[in-house]
C-alpha cells in the first residue's frame, strides 16, 4: 500500500476505472462503503481521506445509492460523462447479475433452514464493516467545519433518533442533516 502522504493518482483510462468499480463492487457485495473507502482512496490513491469524506456527504444528500452516487461524481471528475458513465455501469453490472443469479438459486432452496441463518450472519458481518469505515474515516473530521465534538453529536442524535427511538429514517436525516448544514454555514460565514 502507498504510503499516505505520496501524491494522488489519476485512473490511466475509462476501462481501468470501469474495472476498479466492478472490483469494488463484487468484494463488498452488501457493503461496498467500507471497500470503496480502502479501494479509492488507499489502493487506486484517487481520493485522499477528505475528499472521499466530502464525496460521500454529497452523495448521501443526493436520491440514489450513496455507492452509485459515489461512483458518478469519481466518473465525472476524471473523465466526464463518459466517465460517469463507465463508473456506474462498472459498479452496477456485476452486481445485477449476482442477484439475478442469487434470486433464481433462493427461489430453488427457500426451504432450507440454514440459509436463513446464513443471511442474518451476513447482515451482522455487514454492519462491522460499516463500524469499521466510520472509525477510520473519523480523523478526516479534523478538517470539518463543524469539528468533531459536533460531528460525533450528530451522528449520535441520529443513532439515538433511528435505532433507539425507532423515528423514520428519512425525517430524522431531513432534520438532521439540515441542522448539521445551519451550523456549518454560520461557522464558515
Amino acid at each position: 500500500m502507498p504510503e499516505p502522504t505520496a501524491p494522488l493518482a489519476r485512473p490511466a483510462s475509462q476501462g481501468a476505472m470501469f474495472m476498479a468499480f466492478t472490483r469494488l463492487a463484487l468484494q463488498g457485495f452488501g457493503g461496498v462503503l467500507p471497500v470503496a473507502q480502502r479501494e479509492l482512496c488507499e489502493r487506486q490513491r484517487w481520493l485522499s481521506r477528505e475528499e472521499f469524506l466530502e464525496m460521500l456527504s454529497v452523495a448521501q444528500v443526493l436520491p440514489g445509492p450513496n455507492i452509485v452516487n459515489l461512483a458518478l461524481m469519481i466518473g465525472d471528475r476524471f473523465f466526464g460523462w463518459r466517465g460517469a458513465l463507465m463508473a456506474i455501469t462498472g459498479i452496477l453490472a456485476a452486481p445485477l447479475l449476482v442477484v439475478l443469479l442469487l434470486a433464481v438459486l433462493a427461489q430453488q432452496t427457500q426451504g432450507v433452514p440454514g440459509i436463513a441463518g446464513a443471511l442474518r450472519g451476513m447482515g451482522v458481518a455487514a454492519s462491522g464493516l460499516i463500524l469499521s469505515t466510520a472509525w477510520r474515516l473519523a480523523g478526516g473530521l479534523r478538517r470539518n467545519a463543524l469539528g468533531r465534538p459536533l460531528c460525533v453529536a450528530l451522528a449520535l442524535a441520529t443513532l439515538l433518533a433511528v435505532g433507539v427511538l425507532r423515528w423514520p429514517l428519512a425525517a430524522v436525516v431531513l432534520a438532521l442533516g439540515a441542522l448539521g448544514m445551519v451550523m456549518a454555514w454560520r461557522r464558515l460565514a
